[in-house]
């Protein structure tokens, strides 16, 4: 085959990939480029989300005095460079303790922060998920509760002009939810029973370029292997795959080539914080670094940007819970 052919085929591949959402087979490994704590202030600082926004990088996570504690707050920390780390909030409650927060950028480009509130005194439910907006990473609203009491709506992802989340039942009801909604604060269940075996809950949703939703889907108990789910508009209808592995704290990315990465927590006999790629083929995860990382670790965010993969995550393997910030050549 001519070389002109050659490159011929090269760019019909990579056009396809980009209109039908196909990933492309990676060129190498990945090669962790960096690590560095970024925060280790609070006795239990952990459940980490990353997004760049306006230029800027902008981590939030919860800090506490234990794992569960009923002082638990959302930090907020910025950085021009993604290196020099300030904090810019810390958003607290009196009636709960707040966890898990998440970032996404709204269609009127305003950093978006939701996370669950376990409550001090329960009133008929334990868990309710609030939402702030802010400008600027440093001033933030009111929060705003969202989504169902006591169902924890795990993480927002914008999709056009509409919001999604899958929210999963923190009381008898042990099944998660697809909500949706046109303003980021009222979200009305889609499909209200996503998924309802092995005790679902911590997710992460993707949309290809031919609308087609992944979903990412953490299982506890028996069977307790994480899960792939696969939708087409209206995305009421849904399709499952086993990943072969049990997960925690499931994010997800699709790369500008195509490809689709995951961080979760892996329990295989040592716990860790691990990359890999999933095929949306067969539903597969396949591991291909482990951070460092070990105890109580994972849940991180994932941004791309000038060509590294940014995961901020947590990890206790120096002897407490700090946040650490990792850049990836994938």
């Amino acid at each position: 085959m001519s070389s002109w052919s050659n490159r011929l085929c090269s760019s019909t591949i990579l056009l396809l990939s980009a209109v039908l959402g196909w990933p492309l087979a990676a060129s190498a490994e990945p090669v962790l480029v960096e690590v560095q704590k970024i925060w280790d202030q609070a006795p239990h600082n952990a459940f980490t989300d990353l997004v760049r926004y306006k230029d800027r990088w902008c981590c939030v996570f919860r800090e506490g005095q234990r794992h569960v504690s009923p002082d638990g707050a959302i930090r907020v920390l910025v950085s021009s460079d993604g290196k020099r780390w300030e904090s810019a909030a810390l958003l607290k409650s009196s009636t709960a303790d707040l966890r898990d927060p998440k970032l996404t950028i709204t269609p009127q480009e305003r950093l978006q922060l939701s996370a669950a509130g376990a409550l001090h005194q329960p009133m008929g439910h334990t868990h309710q998920t609030y939402t702030w907006f802010s400008d600027d990473g440093v001033h933030w609203s009111e929060a705003q509760k969202i989504g169902e009491p006591n169902f924890w709506l795990w993480r927002i992802t914008w999709h056009g002009d509409t919001a999604y989340g899958v929210g999963y039942g923190c009381g008898k009801e042990k099944l998660v939810r697809l909500y949706r909604s046109k303003d980021g604060v009222n979200f009305q269940a889609h499909v209200p029973t996503l998924f309802n075996e092995g005790y679902p809950n911590e997710s992460a949703l993707v949309f290809l370029p031919d609308q087609t939703c992944l979903c990412l889907l953490r299982r506890d108990k028996k069977p307790a292997a994480g899960l792939l789910g696969t939708s087409k508009p209206p995305y009421a209808e849904w399709s499952w795959q086993d990943l072969g592995v049990r997960i925690g704290g499931p994010n997800m990315i699709r790369l500008p080539d195509g490809r689709l990465l995951a961080v979760v927590r892996l329990h295989d006999g040592k716990v860790r914080t691990s990359l890999g790629s999933i095929d949306p083929k067969d539903g597969k995860f396949r591991e291909l670094l482990a951070l460092p990382s070990g105890g109580d670790t994972s849940y991180a965010g994932m941004a791309f940007h000038d060509g590294l993969l940014h995961v901020s995550y947590y990890s206790s393997h120096e002897g407490k819970t700090n946040i650490y910030l990792a850049r990836i050549k994938p």
